[in-house]
């Protein structure tokens, strides 16, 4: 029987259907697998099921000279924390588990952005504070999602998600921004130049995968294309957005609120952003629902079943 490491506790049903098939072991801390960890994982088990801040990196890998591990099953659709091609030429697969987490991520992205935009993190605190004295006319006006235009910036599966439900739930007019040429299902206009999308919406929401590709993807010149009324949310790779320089915005009232559920250096959240009323924050929610992450957690038990039985892999990345 192969062993597998899982690096954070799953559901029980995903730890069910992995010990049919493996001898597992269960590491009982929630913090990222240090860099010994890291190292002593590669050389003690066949199968490692790592997640995200799990840092495989060249280094690693380079690490340990005889590697027993020849699958990285990560739990995510996101696999950035891994580096695939060091992984590659180590002897190591890696896959990953898309297409489980498409909705429930879409559901944040809604979420932050009404909450952005209606101001209801900032209320949920006045109310908390107890220094609300009752409703009047011009209390916390924000903006009125519905009929205005949304901008996407990546559409893949999660972001086409957003996109459907932001036209077909609030009659959003849909722009967006895509490496390639796309058609939708759904009405929706392919802009050619990042800054050019940013000018042109009134919600901005960043759908891009994470990696080098995309590393400070919105940055001063982007930010400063928005308009001062339009907000922008995040549910994709903390890195995508350079945090300094979306302080640097929000301070300077170049735009007017921030929704954020991933930050550039997470779990570590800049005091700028924590002290702003303007800004949503969430502690990386985008799959948080117990459903969500048992899916998740049985497509990854899935690709480790299929390399312990000599299967072609399922979601080979």
């Amino acid at each position: 029987m192969l062993n597998l490491l899982i690096t954070r506790k799953l559901p029980d049903p995903v730890l069910d259907k992995a010990r049919e098939v493996f001898d597992v072991t269960v590491r009982d801390n929630t913090a990222p697998l240090s860099r010994d960890e890291l190292i002593q994982s590669l050389s003690a088990y066949d199968v490692v099921l790592p997640t995200l801040g799990d840092a495989y990196r060249a280094d690693i890998f380079d690490a340990v000279p005889e590697k027993r591990t020849k699958l990285l099953a990560n739990f995510g659709v996101g696999y950035n924390h891994i580096d695939a091609v060091a992984a590659w030429a180590a002897g190591i697969e890696v896959t990953n588990t898309p297409g489980a987490v498409t909705d429930a991520t879409a559901d944040i992205a809604l979420t932050l952005m009404l909450m952005t935009c209606r101001r209801a993190g900032e209320g949920e605190r006045l109310v908390r504070s107890g220094q609300w004295d009752g409703w009047h006319p011009t209390q916390l006006l924000g903006l009125h999602m519905s009929g205005k235009t949304l901008g996407v910036v990546g559409m893949g599966r999660i972001g086409q998600a957003i996109a459907q439900r932001a036209h077909f739930g609030f009659g959003m007019a849909v722009k967006f921004y895509n490496r390639s040429a796309k058609k939708m299902p759904f009405p929706a206009e392919q802009v050619a130049e990042l800054t050019d999308l940013a000018a042109q919406v009134d919600v901005m929401v960043i759908a891009v995968p994470g990696g080098a590709e995309t590393h400070h993807l919105i940055d001063a010149a982007v930010l400063n294309a928005m308009q001062p009324h339009a907000h922008l949310v995040n549910i994709a790779r903390g890195d995508v957005v350079n945090e300094a320089d979306l302080i640097d915005a929000l301070t300077q009232s170049r735009i007017a609120g921030v929704g954020l559920d991933v930050y550039e250096f997470e779990p570590k959240v800049p005091q700028a952003l924590i002290d702003m009323e303007n800004v949503t924050l969430l502690p990386h929610l985008g799959t948080a629902a117990l459903e969500v992450r048992t899916a998740m957690g049985l497509m990854a038990v899935d690709n480790a079943i299929a390399f312990a039985k000599g299967q072609p892999l399922p979601n080979r990345v």
